[in-house]
């Protein structure tokens, strides 16, 4: 994948239901009562573990995130079809894998606060918060044998194992000043871009749609999966711990080296890299986001942020090969919104 400047495509004829560079509280509108359902069935899954295990998955799946992939979802099944039962149903698999992997990596992180309330991490510890993400990627492969295409679950088991290996090969990669941002992009496409991308594409699939049609969301969920991952990583370094109810700076301190490190370090002087290496052992990550951001690159920190939205314009750009409905141009519209997020992180 190529990270170059992108000229903003153009959806034809678009009658999108919501307007576009708009919020994704807006984009959600026109699915909000099959989100709804997938919340309530989220709820319902603590039901299915052992009594004694109860309140910590409830814990575990209470609080709200973005959503993004149920999103995803929904709105790929509407694009290409008429949502049912089973969109749901994938929406709230998917989600339960994204909430596994963030409970193991608010473990690897040290993290103590993730969407305003401590970490499960931070309440009972490590080994029981290891346990409850392996018991809830667990519970979320079960759910996907339900399918009636058993080709779904098995796409899922593969996407699941996909996600983990990304993680591991990140972890592998910690303190590397040898990584570059191919392999970093390699990393960000298997542990998020992959979930994504399973989204889109088991959705379209449930519809029955065509083959071109279902490798035109798969690609485009991939793409925008990607570039969330981006986005993530940025707001890791110049977001708010108010704002967004989790503790920030971890990549850094954890010698994750995202996209912002790796632009500075790719046209930095050996000066300024030797720097860079100093406030990251140190952990001195306010020093480390103010070079980020003023350093000798003009600001690795605004060509990443660049660098995402730009994936997230050609993946809009892949949507003309799909017939326009509300639900597909809700798909354009949730690029639109998710480079707005992107726009007030510039410094």
């Amino acid at each position: 994948m190529e990270l170059s400047a992108r000229s903003r495509p153009k959806r034809a004829d678009i009658t999108a239901a919501v307007p576009a560079a708009t919020s994704l509280a807006q984009v959600a509108r026109l699915i909000q009562p099959h989100l709804e359902e997938v919340e309530a069935r989220i709820a319902q899954q603590a039901a299915a573990f052992d009594p004694a295990l109860e309140g910590y998955v409830v814990y575990a799946l209470g609080s709200r995130g973005k959503r993004l992939r149920p999103l995803l979802a929904l709105l790929a099944g509407g694009a290409t079809g008429k949502i049912n039962s089973e969109h749901v149903d994938l929406a709230v698999i998917v989600e339960l894998i994204h909430i596994a992997t963030l409970l193991h990596d608010d473990v690897m992180d040290e993290a103590e606060r993730r969407r305003a309330q401590p970490t499960a991490n931070a309440r009972w510890g490590n080994s029981l918060s290891v346990l409850l993400g392996d018991c809830l990627f667990a519970h979320a492969l079960t759910l996907s044998t339900n399918f009636e295409n058993a080709d779904i679950g098995r796409a899922i088991a593969r996407t699941a194992a996909t996600v983990c290996s990304g993680e591991m090969i990140q972890t592998q990669r910690r303190f590397d000043l040898t990584l570059t941002v191919q392999d970093y992009l390699h990393i960000v496409e298997m542990k998020t871009g992959s979930l994504f991308s399973a989204a889109a594409e088991l959705a379209a699939l449930i519809s029955e749609a065509d083959p071109n049609v279902i490798e035109t969301v798969k690609n485009f969920g991939f793409q925008i999966g990607t570039a969330y991952q981006i986005y993530d990583d940025c707001l890791d370094l110049a977001g708010s711990e108010s704002a967004t109810g989790k503790t920030l700076g971890t990549d850094l301190r954890k010698g994750k080296f995202t996209l912002p490190v790796l632009i500075f370090l790719r046209s930095a002087s050996e000066f300024e890299r030797e720097r860079c290496c100093r406030l990251v052992l140190e952990e001195q990550v306010e020093e480390m986001i103010e070079l980020l951001k003023n350093g000798a690159t003009d600001g690795a920190l605004n060509e990443s942020i660049a660098a995402g939205c730009d994936l997230i314009r050609e993946a809009q750009g892949t949507l003309d090969g799909i017939a326009s409905n509300p639900y597909a141009d809700a798909l354009f519209s949730l690029g639109d919104a998710l480079c707005d997020m992107f726009d007030q992180l510039r410094v």
